[in-house]
């Protein structure tokens, strides 16, 4: 009898493992989804900038630094390696596209311009969808984080190499909330 139950348990027990092996998996597979979904919008964005760029240098044509930054800090940001880097990067692109948005001020005619309105409606909706991404993202490596990092699935997280995914974030938040500052 006492053998049945030490069987019992130790059946238990691996079942148990295995429940919270295949759950760390969901919950990594689901930190990889939401990366993909940022991935996704930035490489919306990252096809959106040459069309506002063409369309502002049109009106602007004297703008060339801006133009010049814009198209660096895009290619920083097509080639960033992981998350620190391409929130660094994302972070530096925004400001950017912020000033190229704001010279748009000084050029009435531009404002005007079908293509231009469009372009920057499509950006605002890509901006708005790369938040909502991120914040999947952030949802998802939390609470893949806290699963492997709570007891007993910490046990089966070592046993099986998971490791903490890094957050979404941007790196100095007192420059995220500056404007951007355009001089003419």
């Amino acid at each position: 009898m006492t053998t049945w139950i030490v069987l019992a348990v130790i059946v238990a027990a691996a079942f148990y493992a295995v429940s919270l092996y295949n759950n760390l998996v969901t919950k990594r597979n689901l930190a990889h989804e939401g990366w993909s979904g940022i991935d996704v919008q930035l490489k919306r964005r990252a096809d959106l900038i040459p069309n506002l760029v063409e369309t502002v240098k049109g009106y602007a044509a004297h703008e060339k630094g801006i133009f010049e930054d814009v198209a660096a800090k895009r290619a920083a940001s097509m080639n960033a390696g992981d998350v620190k880097s391409q929130a660094a990067a994302d972070q530096a692109l925004s400001g950017a596209l912020g000033r190229l948005i704001a010279i748009s001020e000084a050029y009435p005619d531009l404002k005007a311009d079908a293509n231009f309105r469009e372009l920057q409606a499509q950006l605002a909706s890509v901006e708005d969808e790369m938040q909502m991404a991120r914040r999947y993202y952030n949802g998802t490596v939390r609470d893949l984080n806290t699963a492997i990092q709570t007891f007993p699935a910490v046990l089966v997280a070592n046993m099986f190499g998971f490791h903490a995914e890094a957050f979404y974030e941007i790196e100095d938040r007192a420059a995220a909330q500056i404007p951007p500052k355009v001089s003419f």
